[in-house]
């Protein structure tokens, strides 16, 4: 099996801005038009059973409103009565109401255990549909832009038996054949899981080909295969060609075969493992990393293989060498200079020299829990004595004092970030290995955005600060490009508690994030000023400003759904569609 290389993401140093200065408000008011809609939204409220972090994550927090990204200022949503409706937005002015598009053929209200219904716009001529019951439709559109009122054909429907919402799709040739790949998130029970929540969340991604160029209705499902893990992935979407799969998520992911995921270990099995001494003990400094094994027997040189790569280690011991220790490094290493030594007390001790200084590894082998970490006597001293000014015996007993305690109520939200674990990985399309590996540790992840429809959806994490737009290229080298900077905007978001969803604008214009009420920040690129405006404090002129705009709307209806053109928001509530100008022209 191939290993999977350990990746970074390259920052493009000409796109940040390392002396900016923040948001400006700006009192300017915004254009805001509403439409009511004549029949409410389908929302779906979580079920009693549906308790978890990540039934929130997938379902609580979902977007009900669809952004066409092949024909700008065009949104859909799903109504209660079934139908699929859309409003195409030419003239602000002129605004009509949303007229119904497609009608599902199913009661959606018979179904006790259903989800919410989901849309993906597949390409510009194809739609995949969920109607929430686990059954999964393949829609010929037509052109959807032109404003005609074009019918949906359904092609293909399947039944899939339980709920599931359609995270991501794609339209693409295969065998000369056309092709559909679709990607389904599901939260199952999960009866294995004693001490986590008792759920486990699984991605299936499905390929759906035509089967005869006579007949346009003959397509079927050719490919069924699944990942599973323990937490909701914040992105997972599918390469243009339909060759891999990328992911980020908090858990690792892995491919279930025979029905089960080969990982799953009993109860039983977890309490004994817990009970054995640890394979190896490893500990590190700056620079490099010891790992030591305490041999159960007399071993020779020759007994012993040890193999360094950049980012992978093998432990091999006797004939015919199989592997005791084997997996992905946390962090690159030099491979020419790392080396290792049997000791006199029959142990094994290999040392790694870390490729870069100073970040110390959280973990020695990616996902492995053989080993124990054994922290430096002298770095623990140093460590505590460091911090012993933030304990005492006393509350607060001198607070004029040079280094007086820590106050927690003084960190802010922007400070605090738990999952530090959080991985980007791809998938081989056709073993579902993972080939490539980035640890994205405090790059946390903010959100999704399409900017091209023939690529895959960027995605935004935060760096210090800032946040960085980055889209993926899975067919480069480098398969992930920082396209983009919002400045601050890591650091502005952190303070909003209340907020829900975010997004950009595909020209990179703008970002905006909405709360769960009311409202909606807008935070604008910076802008060449057309007038003379000097900085009082340093004495220079300013040559542009980045505004802050912030718009109220008038409805106490909670935020169902919220998206980012080049010049609007659209922003949906249960019963009324508002529409924000943001921009006058592209």
């Amino acid at each position: 099996m191939e290993t999977a290389a350990n990746c970074s993401l390259s920052v493009k140093r000409l796109l940040l801005d390392p002396k900016f200065e923040g948001y400006k408000l700006s009192l300017e008011p915004l254009a805001c038009y509403q439409v009511g809609l004549d029949s409410p939204v389908a929302e779906v409220r979580l079920r009693d059973d549906q308790y978890t972090l990540d039934h929130m994550r997938a379902f609580g927090m979902y977007n009900y409103l669809h952004l066409d990204p092949w024909y700008q200022d065009n949104v859909y949503y799903v109504d209660q009565l079934g139908r699929v409706m859309n409003l195409s937005v030419t003239l602000d002015t002129a605004l009509k109401k949303p007229r119904e598009i497609f009608r599902l053929p199913a009661d959606l209200i018979a179904c006790d255990n259903r989800l919410c219904a989901s849309v993906h716009f597949t390409s510009s001529t194809w739609v995949t549909l969920s109607d929430g019951t686990g059954r999964l439709y393949l829609i010929r559109t037509g052109k959807r832009g032109d404003g005609s009122c074009e019918k949906w054909e359904i092609l293909f429907n399947e039944d899939f038996g339980s709920p599931f919402v359609i995270v991501h799709s794609i339209s693409f040739l295969q065998s000369d054949a056309h092709a559909v790949g679709v990607l389904l998130l599901r939260v199952e029970k999960d009866e294995l899981d004693m001490q986590g929540s008792g759920f486990h969340v699984s991605l299936e991604w499905v390929t759906i080909m035509k089967t005869g160029k006579e007949s346009d209705h003959g397509y079927e499902i050719s490919k069924r295969r699944a990942l599973q893990g323990k937490s909701v992935p914040h992105y997972a979407a599918i390469e243009p060609s339909g060759d891999g799969l990328m992911v980020i998520s908090y858990k690792p992911y892995a491919l279930i075969q025979n029905g089960g995921n080969k990982h799953v270990k009993s109860e039983k099995e977890k309490v004994e493992e817990n009970k054995k001494e640890p394979l190896y003990y490893w500990q590190q400094t700056e620079d490099d990393v010891t790992v030591t094994f305490h041999l159960q027997e007399d071993f020779a040189k020759d007994d012993i293989h040890v193999h360094f790569s950049p980012g992978r280690l093998i432990v091999a011991l006797k004939d015919p060498f199989i592997p005791v220790l084997e997996g992905n490094l946390f962090s690159l290493i030099d491979h020419e200079s790392s080396t290792w030594v049997i000791k006199e007390n029959n142990s094994l001790e290999i040392f790694l020299i870390k490729k870069e200084m100073g970040p110390l590894w959280t973990e020695l082998i990616i996902g492995d829990s053989q080993g124990e970490y054994v922290m430096d006597p002298t770095k623990s001293a140093a460590i505590a004595e460091r911090l012993m000014h933030l304990t005492s015996d006393e509350m607060n007993p001198d607070p004029n004092k040079e280094n007086p305690p820590c106050n927690a109520q003084e960190l802010e939200e922007c400070d605090i970030f738990l999952e530090d674990s959080t991985s980007l990985c791809r998938f081989d399309g056709n073993t579902l290995n993972v080939t490539h590996v980035v640890n994205l540790g405090s790059n946390q992840y903010l959100f999704s955005t399409v900017v091209d429809p023939k690529e895959m959806p960027c995605f935004c994490l935060r760096h210090d600060v800032d946040a960085l737009l980055w889209q993926p290229r899975p067919d480069q080298q480098d398969k992930w490009e920082h396209v983009s900077t919002f400045n601050a905007l890591g650091y502005v978001q952190a303070s909003k508690q209340d907020k829900k969803f975010m997004a950009c604008a595909p020209n990179h214009s703008y970002s905006a994030l909405c709360e769960c009420l009311r409202r909606v920040f807008i935070y604008r690129q910076p802008t060449p000023l057309s007038t003379v405006l000097y900085n009082r404090k340093e004495g220079r002129q300013v040559g542009q400003v980045a505004k802050q705009l912030v718009a109220t709307l008038e409805t106490h209806d909670p935020v169902l759904g919220f998206q980012a053109t080049n010049e609007r928001l659209f922003v949906l509530t249960t019963k009324v569609l508002f529409i924000i100008k943001v921009n006058t022209e592209n």
